[in-house]
């Protein structure tokens, strides 16, 4: 039996079967099936990813790329701050102060925790900083909150504001929280809720009296790199023996995007069983079909037909219907990426997940993982029918059919 032939016959079990068409409406079902199935896991891998990717780059920009902090007292000060901007030209640094406070305007009083910045070297690694400050030349006792303290606190530009710090003063036979009266300037929006209603940023002048530290040394300098990942194994290697250690944005957020990824996985294994639970449809067509089409079975075999031969045209069967629905189900799943993505269809809270607009990235991964694992199910659930099509036995079924 040649080639042929065997497509002859494969397009023939192919077309619609009048006298048993509930084979027939199997396969269709089962067509759809992993055809949905395809597109759901598509555009679900799509949502997760672009998710991630946008909290990544919401807190890429609030954590920093990389952070220098100390190990010991004053070993993060302005010699290190030359040494690294000489050294390494192609990374930008911004030392910082920072210090928990409560501010006050009027009878209102918010928890936050101030940063102390030097404006320049800031806005050239903190794009949000960036937006926040232009146009303005801000003076010592300045400082520019987030959209959610601003909210909180009702300020207008030029607002006088107070701010009681941690560390206390002594007077008399008592302690008394440090405070300082400072003027609102601007407001940020990061995209993050909990960033908004948190940071201040000032002067890191402004700090350095209030906070009484020496102003030679920082809290920690605040690192941009293109290529962070290879970046710390470099700086780490030259900050060993300056008694400073270096921590990644990554490193900072590393449960999140742990608990993302398990989500992810997990959304994975699920909508797979999508697929899974269609192919079962494809075994279940199969099955009738070799069950109603024994008698012809019977006679290709005993005309000389091998049975690798029977089990090839059960199993063409099986991928054809199989595989065309994964086509089917990756152009809709693209499609379906293209709606979401062109029309406002589902609109996010932003002040929960950092956007309004729903955000699609489907990782190549992530695609060829869809593709291999449906290709699986679907060749997998078709060779089991092709494999019982050749345990026909040709002798019984001529002789009682």
């Amino acid at each position: 039996m040649n080639k042929e032939l065997v497509n002859f016959i494969v397009k023939k079990y192919l077309r619609f079967d009048k006298k048993n068409p509930f084979i027939s409406v199997s396969a269709i079902l089962a067509f759809i099936g992993v055809a949905i199935g395809v597109m759901v896991l598509i555009i679900s891998m799509a949502i997760m990813n672009g998710t991630a990717k946008e909290f990544e780059k919401k807190l890429f920009t609030m954590n920093y790329p990389l952070s220098i902090y100390p190990k010991y007292q004053n070993s993060v000060n302005k010699k290190l701050l030359s040494k690294l901007e000489e050294k390494y030209q192609n990374l930008k640094f911004s030392p910082y102060l920072t210090s928990q406070a409560i501010v006050q305007s009027g009878d209102k009083m918010s928890g936050a925790v101030i940063f102390g910045v030097d404006q320049k070297k800031e806005a050239n690694i903190n794009s949000i900083y960036k937006e926040a400050v232009k146009d303005l030349d801000l003076k010592k006792y300045d400082i520019v909150v987030g959209q959610g303290i601003k909210d909180d606190l009702f300020l207008l530009k030029d607002n006088k504001v107070t701010l009681y710090f941690t560390s206390l003063n002594p007077s008399g036979f008592s302690m008394m929280p440090k405070m300082k009266r400072f003027k609102y300037k601007s407001a940020f929006t990061s995209g993050l809720h909990a960033y908004d209603k948190a940071y201040i940023y000032t002067s890191i002048e402004s700090l350095q009296t209030i906070m009484q530290k020496d102003s030679n040394s920082f809290d920690g300098i605040h690192v941009y790199s293109d290529n962070a990942f290879d970046d710390i194994k470099i700086l780490r290697k030259d900050l060993k023996k300056e008694g400073v250690g270096i921590v990644g944005w990554w490193q900072q957020n590393g449960n999140f995007f742990a608990a993302m990824q398990m989500e992810k996985k997990a959304l994975f294994i699920v909508l797979m069983l999508i697929i899974l639970v269609a192919s079962l449809n494809i075994i279940s067509s199969l099955l009738m079909t070799v069950m109603s089409r024994r008698k012809e079975i019977a006679l290709l075999l005993s005309m000389g037909a091998s049975a690798k031969e029977i089990k090839s045209i059960f199993l063409k069967l099986g991928t054809i219907i199989g595989f065309s629905g994964i086509v089917i189900g990756v152009l809709l799943g693209f499609f379906g990426m293209w709606i979401l993505d062109t029309f406002e269809i589902i609109s996010l809270p932003a002040d929960v997940y950092g956007t309004s607009k729903l955000p699609l990235d489907l990782d190549s991964i992530d695609f060829i993982s869809i593709i291999i694992g449906a290709a699986v199910i679907v060749t997998l659930s078709s060779y089991y029918p092709a494999k019982k099509a050749t345990k026909i036995d040709v002798i019984d079924v001529l002789r009682n059919e």
